[in-house]
């Protein structure tokens, strides 16, 4: 098999800013992969800065050596094939290659049209959350109600960066407009130990569904005290990144004991590595949902496809990035009704030659 790679960069709408920083711009690697007989797949390799196990700066590399080592095998046949074979070439401890290897063998064994699991796409219908970007109060005002005009029932909150109060401020008018509506909030690890239960404790009264990553990972006792002391049931998001052996996992539920996880193949080891996640979760009555990483309609597309496996799990997903770029890929994805749908039309835009 042959591969190509491409890098690209996505150029952010707005500054996206999260307790860690702000985000104008986006590198991602486009790979695509050829049989020898012209078939073809294409993935998406998407890290974060900061947050990935692997250094963004070591991809081109990492992506050069996978160039000859695919050189030397032959085209899978199948799915399980093809996960097995990404598996083999790319260790857990660089997901968003593996991730972007197992997207495009899958697309390739399909036909290169971008169905990776799914072979009817105007079947799927995801409900998902409205994210809310931090930014100042005006700014968060006017994404709430945008959200709420196109019909969403969850609304995705980011907070940590602004004024504790203002932040409380802001979840109060929301929660004045509706009962009904479904709140979910992320810190990203913004918290502070010493102040986390006493701000959770604030933001009870708002009927909260859940708070991601409330404090940084990797604090495992005190991450224990919140899950089991927070009246707000917590969602474990960066905590899982670097988990990959199975007995690590299983310690990590059982001592944690949260009560979601939130699951982002980019970050966590594409779909072998979520399925895995996913049925340790149901088997310790841990629920669970899928979000993407602000990847590029290719990665949002694959990753919707996988949840789409899925239509016991009626949670709300996290599937609506992808009007975030000036730039990027043209794509039959929409957004409806609060929901993540397909257009009758097909088409897609070229990602290279």
């Amino acid at each position: 098999m042959h591969l190509k790679v491409i890098p690209y960069t996505l150029d952010f709408k707005f500054s996206a800013r999260t307790s860690r920083g702000e985000m104008k711009d986006r590198q991602v690697w486009f790979i695509k992969i050829t049989d020898e007989t012209g078939s073809f797949g294409i993935g998406e390799v998407a890290p974060i800065h900061r947050l990935s196990p692997e250094d963004v700066n070591d991809v081109p590399d990492i992506l050069e050596k996978l160039r000859s080592e695919l050189n030397r095998e032959n085209a899978p046949k199948g799915e399980s094939q093809a996960l097995e074979l990404a598996a083999k070439l790319v260790p857990a401890a660089i997901p968003s290659v593996r991730f972007g290897l197992e997207m495009a063998l899958m697309d390739m064994i399909n036909g290169g049209q971008k169905h990776i699991f799914a072979d009817d796409l105007s079947l799927i219908n995801i409900p998902i959350n409205g994210l809310v970007w931090m930014g100042d109060e005006a700014f968060m005002k006017k994404q709430i109600s945008q959200k709420l005009d196109d019909g969403f029932g969850c609304i995705k909150l980011k907070v940590g960066a602004l004024d504790f109060d203002q932040e409380l401020s802001i979840i109060r008018s929301l929660r004045k407009i509706s009962d009904e509506l479904i709140i979910r909030l992320d810190a990203n690890g913004a918290f502070h130990t010493n102040e986390v239960l006493s701000r959770l404790k604030a933001l009870a009264p708002f009927n909260i569904h859940s708070i991601e990553q409330p404090i940084m990972p990797m604090q495992p006792e005190a991450m224990e005290l919140v899950c089991n002391r927070s009246e707000i049931p917590i969602a474990l998001d960066e905590e899982l990144i670097g988990i990959s052996s199975s007995r690590d996992r299983v310690d990590l539920l059982q001592d944690l004991k949260p009560q979601y996880l939130v699951l982002k193949p980019t970050l966590h080891g594409g779909f072998t590595s979520v399925q895995e996640w996913i049925d340790l979760a149901e088997m310790h009555g841990i629920k669970w949902w899928v979000t993407s990483y602000l990847e590029s309609n290719i990665g949002l597309n694959a990753i919707a496809q996988f949840v789409s496996k899925y239509p016991y799990n009626k949670e709300y997903h996290g599937l609506g990035t992808g009007e975030l770029y000036h730039n990027n890929i043209i794509s039959p994805i929409i957004i409806n009704d609060g929901c993540f749908q397909y257009a009758q039309s097909s088409v897609w835009g070229e990602v290279g030659d």
